[in-house]
C-alpha cells in the first residue's frame, strides 16, 4: 500500500483537512454528554425551565456546528479519494500497456480487468474512510475515556479495562480476516475468467453440446467463491457480537458502580447519565471503527495486489531506446551494409527467461518489395518470428534489423510507423468504418480509405452498406462475418501505406478467389511494401519470391515454391496435405 500512496501527494491539503474536521466534529460530540449531565443536575433537579431551554439550545448549535463539521471532511475526503483513484487507475492501464504480450499473456485478461476496476473502487473506498473515521473513531474512545476520568476515576478505571478488550477483539480479527480477503479476490478473479470464457466462446460450448459441462464448472468455482466469503464473513461477523457483549458488560459494572457512588453521594445522577452516553459512544465508535476496519483489510488485500501488477516488469525488457542509441555509422547498434528491409541474424526466442527456446538460430534476409511467406505446422513459431520485427517480443538472442537498423535502436513510434501489422485475430472497435480504419492513418482522405478498401476485397461489401463508411461497427464487429472483419482489419494497415505489411493468418476466413485477388491486389500496388504472409495454406504462398519453413522453432527450408517442393521434407508433407500427390503433379 505504501508505494501507492504517492497518488495522494497533490492532494495533502484534503487529507489533512478531512481528518482534522472530522475530529472537530468529534470533540463538540464529547461535550454533549456534559451539556445533559448538567441539564439533569441543574435544570430538572432545581426545574429551571429556562435553564433546560438554555442548555437545549447549547445542544442544537453543538448538532449544527458537528453537521457542517462532516460535511466539510466528507467534501475533502471524497475529494481525495476520486482523484487518489483517477491518478491510480491511469498509471496502472499505463504501466499494463507497458508490459511485453509475454506478462499479457501470464497474467490473465480477467485478473486485470478485476485489479483496474473492483479493486481499485475498493482501494478508493478505504482511503475514503481512513480519511473519515480512523482518526474520528480512536479521538471519541480515548477522548471519552478521558472525559471520564474529569467525572470520577473509580468510574473511569471501567473505561480503562473495556478499551484495550475491545481493540484485542477488533486488531485480532482483522489481522486474521486480511490474507482471507486476498483469497476472496483470487477467487472472485476464477469467477471472472469463466465467465468471460463462457460469454467470448458461447457459439463453440453450444456447437460441442457443452452447456451442463460449463454451467457445472462455473458452479463449481462459485461455490468456492462463495464458501471462502460465508467463511470471512462469519470471522468478520463476531466483531458486533463480541464487542457488544464486551460493552454491555462494562455498562452494568458502570451501572452498578454508579449506583453505589450516587447513593453515597459521591457522584451525582447526571454523572451516572453521562459515563453511560460516554460508554455507549464508544460502543458506536468501536463498532464503526470494527467496520473500518473490515474495509481497510479489504482496501490493503486489494491494494497489494494493485501493487503486484506495478511489481510485474517485462521479462522481454521491451523499452525505448535513449535518443544517442544509434548514429547512423555502419557497424553501429547492429547496422547493416547490406540492402536487406528486414533481416534476421541467429535469432532466438524464449517467452520466460527458464523456458525452452520458442525459436533457435533464425536466419534471413528480405529485400525491398519481395513476397515472403512463413509456412508450418501449429506451434512451429510462424508468429513468433513476426511478432518480433514491430518487436512485440524482443529476440532474446541474436538481431532483428530492420532497414539495417537493430529494431531495438528504435523509437517505437519511428519503428511501427513503417510496418503494417494485421494479427491473427481481427479486433475491430466499436465506431464507424472510417473511424476503425483512421487508426492506419488519422488524417487518411476518403479517398485513401476507398483505396485501401479496394486493395483488402472490402469495398463490394462496404458499398452495399446503406450507411458506407459511416456504417457502425458494434464492440469486437459483432455484427459483421469473419471474413468481412479480416479484409477490415487488412484495410486499416494498408491505408497507413506501410513498408512492411504483415499478414498473420489474417486471410484465413477468406475463400481461395478472395484470398488469391487480395494478394494480386496487394502485389500491385504502387511502391509495393515488402510483405510478409503467415499461413498454413501453401496455396496462399505458392508465388512467394521466398518461402520459410519452419519445424518446431528451426528453420527447415528457404526458398521458392519449386525449390523447396522438391528438396524440403517439411514443405512437402504440408503441401501434399492440401493438394493430393496425383492432382499436383
Amino acid at each position: 500500500m505504501s508505494r501507492l500512496l504517492v497518488y495522494l501527494k497533490d492532494y495533502k491539503k484534503e487529507c489533512i483537512f478531512a481528518p482534522l474536521f472530522k475530529m472537530l466534529e468529534a470533540l463538540f460530540e464529547l461535550f454533549v454528554p456534559l451539556v445533559m449531565a448538567a441539564v439533569i443536575d441543574t435544570g430538572i433537579a432545581n426545574s429551571d425551565k429556562p435553564y433546560i431551554i438554555k442548555m437545549c439550545l447549547v445542544l442544537v448549535l453543538l448538532a449544527v456546528v458537528g453537521l457542517t463539521s462532516s460535511i466539510t471532511a466528507q467534501f475533502f475526503a471524497a475529494k481525495a479519494a476520486t482523484g487518489f483513484a483517477t491518478k491510480l487507475r491511469h498509471a496502472l492501464f499505463e504501466h499494463i500497456q507497458g508490459l511485453s504480450f509475454s506478462e499479457l499473456d501470464t497474467v490473465g485478461t480477467s485478473t486485470l480487468i478485476t485489479r483496474i476496476t473492483s479493486d481499485i473502487n475498493q482501494t478508493q473506498s478505504g482511503v475514503n474512510m481512513v480519511l473519515r473515521l480512523f482518526l474520528r473513531s480512536p479521538f471519541i474512545v480515548f477522548g471519552a475515556m478521558v472525559m471520564a476520568f474529569t467525572i470520577n476515576v473509580k468510574a473511569a478505571l471501567i473505561f480503562v479495562v473495556t478499551i484495550p478488550l475491545l481493540s484485542i477483539v477488533v486488531f485480532g480479527i482483522m489481522k486474521i480476516t486480511m490474507p482471507l480477503y486476498k483469497k476472496v479476490q483470487g477467487l472472485l478473479d476464477n469467477v471472472l475468467g469463466i465467465t468471460r470464457e463462457n460469454l467470448t466462446g458461447a457459439r463453440v460450448i453450444r456447437a460441442f453440446n457443452k452447456e451442463a459441462d460449463e454451467r457445472k464448472h462455473f458452479e463449481e468455482t462459485n461455490e468456492s467463491l462463495t464458501s471462502m466469503q460465508k467463511f470471512v464473513g462469519k470471522i468478520s461477523a463476531l466483531t458486533n457480537p463480541v464487542t457488544y457483549v464486551i460493552i454491555n458488560a462494562a455498562t452494568l459494572v458502570l451501572l452498578w458502580t454508579g449506583a453505589i457512588q450516587v447513593d453515597g453521594g459521591i457522584i451525582t445522577q447526571g454523572a451516572v447519565v453521562a459515563l453511560v452516553n460516554y460508554m455507549s459512544q464508544i460502543l458506536v465508535e468501536l463498532i464503526k471503527l470494527a467496520n473500518l476496519i473490515i474495509t481497510i483489510t479489504k482496501a490493503l488485500a486489494c491494494a497489494n495486489r494493485i501493487e503486484a501488477v506495478f511489481e510485474i516488469k517485462s521479462s522481454q525488457e521491451i523499452a525505448e531506446p535513449a535518443e544517442s542509441a544509434y548514429d547512423g555509422h555502419p557497424g553501429n547498434a547492429g547496422s547493416s551494409s547490406s540492402d536487406a528491409v528486414v533481416e534476421f541474424r541467429h535469432v532466438d526466442l524464449a517467452y520466460n527467461s527458464t523456458g525452452e527456446s520458442a525459436l533457435s538460430d533464425i536466419s534471413f534476409k528480405i529485400l525491398h518489395g519481395q513476397t515472403v511467406g512463413i509456412i508450418g505446422g501449429t506451434g512451429s513459431g510462424k508468429s513468433s518470428v513476426v511478432n518480433m520485427i514491430p518487436r512485440f517480443y524482443d529476440a532474446t538472442g541474436g538481431t532483428v534489423l530492420v532497414d539495417g537498423r537493430d529494431v531495438k535502436t528504435y523509437e517505437f513510434d519511428e519503428l511501427r510507423s513503417k510496418i503494417g501489422m494485421v494479427l491473427q485475430k481481427a479486433i475491430l472497435f466499436k465506431g464507424t468504418i472510417r473511424e476503425n480504419l483512421l487508426w492506419g492513418k488519422k488524417d487518411a482522405t476518403d479517398a485513401e480509405i476507398m483505396d485501401a478498401l479496394k486493395i483488402s476485397q472490402a469495398l463490394e461489401f462496404v458499398n452495399k452498406k446503406e450507411e458506407k463508411l459511416d456504417y457502425m461497427v458494434e464492440q469486437g464487429g459483432r455484427n459483421l462475418s469473419g471474413g468481412q472483419k479480416q479484409r477490415l482489419t487488412i484495410a486499416r494497415a494498408l491505408v497507413k501505406r506501410p513498408e512492411i505489411l504483415i499478414l498473420d493468418d489474417s486471410a484465413s476466413a477468406l475463400d481461395f478467389a478472395t484470398d488469391a485477388a487480395l494478394r494480386q491486389s496487394i502485389a500491385a500496388m504502387p511502391d509495393a511494401p515488402t510483405t510478409f504472409i503467415v499461413s498454413q495454406r501453401a496455396a496462399s504462398m505458392m508465388q512467394a519470391d521466398q518461402i520459410i519453413v519452419l519445424d518446431d522453432g528451426h528453420i527447415a527450408g528457404i526458398g521458392r515454391h519449386e525449390e523447396l517442393l522438391e528438396n524440403c521434407h517439411v514443405y512437402q508433407e504440408i503441401y501434399y496435405s492440401q493438394f493430393p500427390k496425383e492432382v499436383a503433379e
